[in-house]
């Protein structure tokens, strides 16, 4: 209703309103915004003000006013809110590097800058990864509120993952649902340590030293979250004085390693005079261990006790290879850097190894453990040890070379004799620890001079080579409880299958050990399984030809230096093999296709006939099967996820064309079998 007198202010004549809203618009030209400021309210109490005026009929002109202080208000409140929170943070920030200048442990540095990181974003997990230049990855260093170990222990490639992004381009990324992002590249191994640990929500900043990235840290919720531009201009600044802190402590720690070096070098001084005594020692003991007959355990024991560390005899494939080889080139002691092993289990990083070798031929290793030094004097100590363990394995390898006639006779025997008396055969076995009635596998082996050359006999068939390899195959059938021959320019070994009864890997395991003993590539073609060499003498001499034909093919194809079975060949295997194991190939070649069309129903093997058949043309195998095209082009699909991508190259089509011919030759004997 109209009316004369000027509208008051809303809440100043309403009786029922809460005595702090009265207060709040006690003045006609102040609503009570300034008191809402003072109080610091919440944002929705700015609202109530217009709100009554609008209930109580206030004129279009009071309440746009109203609605223009309104928003003034909230203006200068997100203004303030912005003001302190910046203040809070600069304070944080003053801290944190406060706090980091008085660390000089790298871990402690590491430790305060994640554990800072979680409280400045209020976060659930904080971590930081560091670069690793030799890999060329980046790797977890420390983490606060994980509880994932696989997490804990992720290694990120260049360019993988969010954190791979960071640390290659250098700039900060962050994702509010790591999972439904597609900028950066996910990984199999990086996607199981980030679901493991439940993070949804990252925010990674790099670690800047100069111009160059040294590593990553990130901040993390297990649930959705936005991270506003401050919060990641806050991480970004608190990486900064992370990276200056980090630096330090780096440069920290070289100087006292450095001061460390020179107290080492200060103390190989003063105990020169102890050497060079422990090496007049060790030469004694060794001299005495020769004339007495001691063995190889003797000397490493012999050796440990002198220089006060373990001393230990390896065969060349459990010595770290990079070593070994660097020290028979050198024809010095050498320590492990670390370089690529033949056995995990062999490389430490700070080993001393000493290649022990006759002739050419590598025997060994001495490896010095627990030993981080030596001194020329010691190192020459334990060269001399090689030296001597070297003489006493060739006298012991004299004494083998008997045994190792022996058993070639015996194979010799198997090989040509298919008549012999089995009750003997198992007798003179016996005598070189052979179990003949076990099951065995033939592997017929030869020399290349590179894994390209092919498989031809060297220019001096009588020559060390040869020698070499019927040595190293000796060894091999003498460990293994089997037989070596030298045959045909190569040699072949009667061995027990391995406990997975596959011949294929016997013959690639062989390959490897020649190769290692040799320092070069030798192929080695393996047969079929040999029931009871004893029981049937004459199945190993046809073993032995199947195994000179996969030798023989390894060569053709190009594949000198490997080793191969039968199966290995695809459709060639069934002219290489004895067995002619039809079914075994086709299972190979389209069990996965069979087995889904048992299961789901389907009629893919027939679609594949039908494809084939008509030159694969998905438009004439629609008509030839009466479905439509894009029945065909799904049906193919799916036989190319079962099958591989590579099916319809012209060697997998072959087979597969093959293996669908005998398959189908299989079901029509059947079928005329059953009626």
């Amino acid at each position: 209703m109209p009316n004369d007198q000027p509208t008051p202010a809303p809440g100043t004549d309403s009786a029922d309103a809460p005595a702090h809203d009265r207060a709040e618009d006690s003045s006609p030209g102040d609503p009570g915004f300034l008191g809402l400021l003072a109080t610091g309210a919440a944002a929705e109490d700015y609202e109530r003000p217009v709100l009554r005026a609008r209930a109580e009929g206030a004129p279009a002109g009071r309440l746009a006013a109203l609605e223009r202080a309104k928003l003034l208000a909230l203006r200068v409140r997100t203004e303030l809110e912005d003001r302190r929170r910046r203040e809070a943070e600069l304070s944080a920030l003053y801290a944190t590097a406060h706090d980091l200048a008085g660390l000089r442990d790298l871990d402690a540095v590491l430790r305060a800058i994640v554990r800072r990181a979680r409280s400045l974003l209020g976060t659930e997990v904080a971590y930081l990864t560091l670069n690793d230049p030799s890999a060329g990855d980046t790797y977890m260093r420390v983490t606060d509120g994980s509880v994932s170990a696989r997490f804990q222990q992720l290694r990120l490639g260049m360019g993988e993952g969010l954190g791979g992004l960071v640390a290659q381009t250098a700039r900060p990324y962050v994702t509010d649902s790591y999972f439904h992002d597609e900028r950066f590249r996910h990984t199999r191994s990086i996607d199981s340590g980030v679901r493991d640990e439940g993070l949804v929500a990252i925010l990674g900043v790099p670690l800047m030293l100069g111009s160059g990235v040294i590593g990553v840290l990130f901040a993390a919720d297990r649930r959705e979250r936005v991270f506003e531009p401050g919060q990641i201009a806050l991480l970004a600044a608190h990486a900064a004085h992370a990276a200056v802190a980090i630096d330090t402590a780096n440069l920290l720690a070289e100087t006292r390693k450095a001061l460390t070096d020179l107290e080492a070098a200060n103390e190989i001084i003063r105990n020169r005079s102890a050497v060079i005594e422990r090496a007049s020692d060790i030469h004694d003991r060794l001299t005495e261990l020769v004339l007495r007959g001691g063995g190889v355990r003797d000397v490493a024991d012999a050796v440990a006790e002198v220089l006060g560390g373990e001393v230990e005899f390896t065969d060349p494939e459990r010595a770290p290879a990079a070593a070994l080889d660097r020290s028979r080139a050198d024809g010095h002691a050498v320590r492990d850097d670390g370089g690529t092993s033949r056995s995990s289990e062999a490389e430490s990083g700070g080993d001393w190894v000493a290649a022990v070798w006759a002739g050419g031929e590598v025997l060994g290793a001495l490896v010095l453990r627990g030993h981080p030094t030596l001194d020329p004097v010691d190192q020459r100590t334990l060269e001399r040890a090689a030296m001597v363990t070297s003489l006493l394995l060739l006298a012991r390898r004299t004494a083998g070379e008997a045994e190792a006639r022996v058993r070639g006779e015996l194979l010799d025997d198997l090989l040509d004799a298919a008549g012999r008396d089995p009750r003997l055969l198992r007798e003179r076995a016996a005598r070189v620890g052979a179990d003949l009635d076990a099951p065995h596998v033939v592997l017929a082996a030869r020399m290349a001079d590179a894994p390209t050359s092919g498989c031809a006999d060297p220019p001096h068939p009588a020559g060390a080579d040869r020698r070499r390899l019927w040595s190293a195959a000796a060894h091999l059938a003498a460990t293994r409880h089997g037989l070596a021959a030298v045959r045909d320019g190569g040699a072949v070994l009667l061995l027990p299958l391995g406990p997975d009864g596959d011949p294929a890997h016997s013959a690639r395991r062989i390959a490897t050990r020649l190769r290692a003993a040799l320092h070069a590539p030798v192929t080695v073609g393996a047969s079929a399984p040999v029931p009871a060499p004893a029981a049937r003498p004459a199945a190993v001499a046809d073993a032995y030809a199947e195994a000179r034909r996969c030798r023989e093919a390894l060569c053709v194809l190009g594949r000198a230096g490997q080793g191969a079975a039968a199966a290995d060949f695809g459709f060639l295997g069934l002219l290489l093999a004895d067995t002619r194991d039809v079914d075994g190939f086709v299972h190979r070649t389209l069990g996965t296709v069979a087995d889904y069309d048992a299961r789901r129903g389907t009629e893919l093997l027939r679609t594949l006939s039908a494809y084939f058949a008509c030159g694969m043309s998905p438009a004439r195998t629609k008509d030839e099967l009466h479905v439509h095209v894009n029945t065909v082009a799904q049906r193919l699909e799916r036989v190319s996820r079962l099958l591989g991508p590579d099916w319809q190259t012209p060697a997998r089509a072959l087979e597969i064309q093959l293996a669908l011919r005998l398959h189908q030759l299989s079901g029509a004997m059947a079928r005329d079998t059953e009626e």
